[in-house]
């Protein structure tokens, strides 16, 4: 006896069609699973066969051929364990085939026969629907994730609930939310005394979506800075939405009360993070911090601390805005347009450019911390600003402005952007790559930053005193001696 379940695999972020094909024949009993699969698919067939025994269903003692199509495709995870278990079942007529046949599936099984979620439900969803399958049974946990795609969810707190409803005993409808929820409160520039420079810098690079680097001595407010920049991102549009939620749901970092994500993201990996845990890979390959941060912030907190391959494997993205990761298998790509930030000392000891304290590192002690960042990375710096430590009256003081109206600002420069530059600008600009100097893309980069400044302004052109506040914006004495 033959049956047919239909579910998917993820390649990177994308889902591929997978046939799960199950044959019972007359034999000595068995239970074998074919077509390129990792061990968390062969140990499915311990989960499976308990869970179905649990649900109270006949396991056939036969002979059991499970092949998962196409066979060159590698298989991974606990993803396959529902459709696996639902094919078994339509092959042995406990549930009728050609009913199984019109949906799509997906879910790992516990012994108890228990769904449970598994990652990527909203990619199987979405490749569902363009396949014009209208209907998903999955994990009640993974509904809502489901629901974004636009399928009908089926969800199914258990084995026998799924055996039921395709047998037609009873409906497991949906009627939950479309994953839409209120915002959620991030940190708020009004927590921020002084720093009026370190906030205006913020709002540029919110507004430009332009990488920032804050250096200073311990203590200043760097990071405290830096975890503020998401609060003043305008909310994520409805199709880059959907887009960070598949990355999150890849990874299974989707909130079952929150599945769809609307706010852009926020990751501040620690460290001692490795290369594959900053861009992506491993054996599958699976999205990396710099994936998880698209459309969003990566924060890279003591940013000399980092592993040197870890960061020179940034480059790409920040030109580029995807990671390629290539494997024996094949290769992909990830897409990874984030805003980074990063915060240093500038020095070893930490007491560099702080009148308070006396610095003990040796010329050859700065030189070696400075050599731990590439001249190339930090040229891929927008808005490099030294944090200085803030004095008692700035500390004594009102919070400064809101979030919300920074914010504000944000989204207007957003929606404009000056197309020229008046003569004055350009040439300022011209003699600014001579005398400081500028290497071609530190030209491209002041040059997009002197836009934003002008957009936030209102500005029609860009003007001299916009390139000089970008200009002021490039790296700071105390990172360049």
């Amino acid at each position: 006896m033959l049956a047919r379940a239909i579910t998917h695999a993820l390649v990177g972020l994308d889902p591929r069609r997978v046939d799960v094909e199950v044959h019972i024949d007359n034999g000595i009993p068995g239970f074998a699973i074919v077509g390129l699969v990792d061990r968390a698919v062969q140990e499915a067939k311990h989960r499976i066969r308990s869970g179905v025994v649990s649900a109270e269903l006949e396991w056939p003692n036969r002979r059991i051929t499970v092949n998962l199509a196409p066979a060159q495709l590698r298989k991974e995870g606990s993803a396959f364990d529902l459709p696996i278990a639902l094919a078994i079942l339509a092959a042995s007529r406990q549930i009728p085939p050609e009913r199984l046949a019109e949906h799509a599936s997906v879910g790992e099984l516990g012994l108890d026969g228990r769904l449970r979620r598994v990652g990527g439900v909203l990619a199987v969803a979405e490749a569902a629907s363009q396949a014009a399958i209208e209907r998903l049974i999955c994990p009640a946990d993974s509904a809502a994730e489901a629901a974004l795609a636009g399928v009908r969810p089926v969800p199914a707190r258990h084995l026998a609930e799924a055996v039921a409803y395709l047998r037609g005993e009873t409906e497991l409808p949906w009627s939950g939310s479309n994953g839409h929820v209120a915002k959620v409160r991030m940190p708020d520039l009004a927590d921020v005394r002084g720093h009026e420079r370190a906030r205006r810098a913020l709002e540029i690079a919110a507004a430009g979506r332009h990488n920032l680097l804050l250096a200073g001595p311990p203590g200043t407010g760097k990071t405290m800075l830096a975890r503020r920049l998401p609060g003043v991102l305008p909310p994520l549009e409805p199709h880059e939405a959907l887009e960070v939620t598949r990355i999150h749901s890849v990874a299974g970092l989707v909130s079952v009360d929150r599945p769809l994500i609307t706010q852009p993201p926020f990751r501040a990996p620690h460290h001692s993070a490795s290369t594959a845990a900053i861009v992506g890979g491993g054996p599958g390959p699976r999205p990396g911090e710099a994936t998880l941060a698209h459309r969003g912030v990566l924060l890279l907190d003591e940013l000399p601390e980092f592993q040197r391959p870890a960061l020179e494997a940034l480059r790409q993205p920040l030109e580029d805005g995807v990671v390629t990761v290539a494997r024996v298998a094949g290769v992909a790509v990830f897409p990874a347009r984030f805003e980074l930030v990063g915060t240093m000392n500038l020095c070893a000891c930490g007491a560099r450019g702080d009148p308070g304290a006396e610095c003990s590192c040796s010329p050859q002690r700065i030189a070696a911390f400075r050599d731990k960042l590439s001249r190339a990375l930090l040229d891929r710096f927008d808005l490099v600003i030294t944090v200085p430590r803030p004095r008692a009256l700035e500390l004594a003081a009102v919070g400064g402005e809101a979030s919300d109206a920074v914010r504000a600002r944000v989204v207007a420069a957003r929606s404009r952007s000056p197309a020229s530059r008046t003569p004055t600008a350009d040439e300022l600009l011209s003699r600014a790559v001579d005398r400081l100097p500028l290497s071609a893309r530190g030209r491209a980069r002041v040059a997009r930053v002197a836009r934003t400044i002008a957009a936030l302004a209102g500005a029609d052109a860009v003007a001299p005193e916009h390139v000089a506040e970008a200009l002021s914006y490039r790296s700071p004495r105390e990172l360049d001696s």
